[in-house]
């Protein structure tokens, strides 16, 4: 009878119940206080499971071959001989498994570099396929493409610093235009005028300097400009494919297109016809400089257009649908909103990605305060509006309008933001002396976009028929 751990006469034997396995009692109660299971068999063991083995006391004589100085040396040696190569063996166990850890090792690497060729030719596959389409987009339009992949030109990046520098020192010591409305006057505004529809599926509307001359227009390929002090058309500008979106370039309307297009109309007579996008082009913004338009659309892409050629000079290319886009009010960056909820910004010079901002929902528009650190972002859906600080990349304020807004508008001087939703059209004031928000008006209005009149003094809304209410002082 031998012990199962040690393979000896055990001293004080006891045996498994479970597997009748013998074992030498201190052996077996140390190994099941650390594993709990049985040596042999592997199964669950407690020492309440061994039963005592009552044996004779014995005197097991020496071996023979251990009486003697020589035995006892001979027995020495083959037990060094025994530890020498099982030495052998785990060094050779080591080296082949370093073998198949290198092995493994190289093949990762391998893996690793396939999937980033791999992911590589798919980008450049789909770049491709994106400049193809495009291309033939705009072959058909009759504007020839030059894209320029580095960023803009020499001349205009001089335009850009130089605007960037002007407006940057000069920011901070705008005083507040004489004349320009007070909390107290938006509190009175109501619907003063009103137009009928005028083009059904309007979306975007926006305001000349003169505060006078509203530009949009609707599905049906027609866009106009309507005078808000006379309040009439005064120019119809044929566009071909439902307006998307609307902007000013100085005295010249601009409208983009669902067919991918953006035009250029000068006096009601076209003269320009850029067309970049494989999709709907989502939003237009001009730089402060008045040297660059861009044009965010559906194809995931930005193109920026110098205005003295009309000619497409480079593109960004997003990971998501673009919603919105909009130069930042120094002209250095542009902020790209995204049906992911991300805002993207790039510097405008280079189009070299700065940093992805985080929302709550897909951004439906972003607006600009002239203090030049503060952003408003709507969301789709939200009836809240979020007031983000760049300098810190961070929200600030989160304004409640009471239903979901669509477009969002600050007005010059950065105290007042519009707001326009289905619910109607809010204005939010920051006063800065106490860095407090208010809420002077809100109106039930429906309205798909809002723009600022002349020295804050009215809002233009766009409602959701095509037409126009003018809220002012009554």
């Amino acid at each position: 009878m031998l012990c199962a751990i040690s393979g000896e006469a055990p001293r004080e034997p006891v045996a498994s119940r479970k597997s009748g396995n013998v074992f030498e009692k201190r052996l077996i109660e140390a190994h099941i206080a650390e594993h709990h299971t049985d040596p042999v068999t592997g199964e669950d063991l407690a020492v309440e499971d061994l039963i005592e083995l009552k044996s004779p006391q014995v005197v097991t004589p020496r071996a023979p071959n251990l009486t003697s100085i020589p035995a006892l040396l001979s027995a020495f040696q083959n037990e060094w001989d025994t530890i020498v190569l099982e030495t052998h063996t785990l060094k050779q166990q080591l080296a082949q498994t370093r073998q198949e850890l290198s092995t493994a090792l190289y093949q990762n690497d391998a893996a690793t570099r396939v999937v980033a060729r791999l992911t590589r030719e798919r980008d450049e596959a789909r770049e491709a396929l994106s400049n193809v389409t495009i291309s033939g987009a705009a072959a058909g339009n009759g504007d020839a493409m030059d894209v320029d992949g580095q960023g803009l030109s020499e001349e205009l990046v001089a335009k850009v610093d130089e605007t960037q520098q002007q407006l940057f020192a000069t920011r901070r010591k705008r005083p507040v235009p004489e004349g320009w409305a007070t909390g107290e006057d938006i509190s009175t505004f109501d619907v003063t005028a009103s137009s009928e529809p005028l083009y059904p599926g309007s979306s975007a509307i926006s305001l000349d300097e003169s505060g006078d001359l509203a530009l949009f227009g609707g599905s049906d390929g027609v866009a106009g400009v309507y005078s808000t002090s006379q309040q009439q058309v005064v120019q119809t500008l044929k566009c071909g494919s439902a307006v998307t979106a609307t902007t000013w370039w100085g005295s010249r309307a601009v409208a983009a297109t669902s067919s991918g297009s953006v035009k250029v109309f000068e006096d009601g007579n076209e003269i320009a016809h850029m067309g970049s996008h494989a999709g709907a082009v989502t939003d237009v913004s001009v730089h402060p400089s008045g040297a660059i338009l861009a044009s965010a659309g559906s194809d995931k892409r930005v193109a920026f257009y110098d205005l003295s050629t009309f000619k497409t000079v480079f593109q960004i290319y997003t990971e998501a649908d673009i919603t919105c886009c909009s130069f930042h009010v120094d002209g250095l960056l542009i902020f790209v909103g995204s049906s992911d909820g991300k805002i993207r910004i790039f510097d405008v010079k280079t189009g070299a990605s700065m940093v992805e901002l985080d929302t709550a929902g897909p951004v439906a528009a972003i607006s600009f305060s002239e203090n030049g650190t503060w952003f408003a972002v709507a969301q789709k859906g939200s009836s809240s509006v979020s007031v983000w600080d760049i300098r810190k990349q961070a929200v600030t304020k989160v304004l409640e309008t009471g239903s979901p807004v669509e477009k969002i508008r600050w007005d010059y001087t950065g105290q007042f933001l519009a707001a326009a939703g289905s619910g109607g059209v809010s204005v939010q004031q920051y006063v800065k002396a106490s860095k407090s928000w208010s809420e002077p008006v809100r109106k039930a209005v429906a309205a798909r976009d809002v723009a600022w009149g002349k020295d804050a003094e009215s809002l233009v809304a766009l409602t959701p028929e095509g037409g126009l209410s003018v809220l002012s002082a009554s």
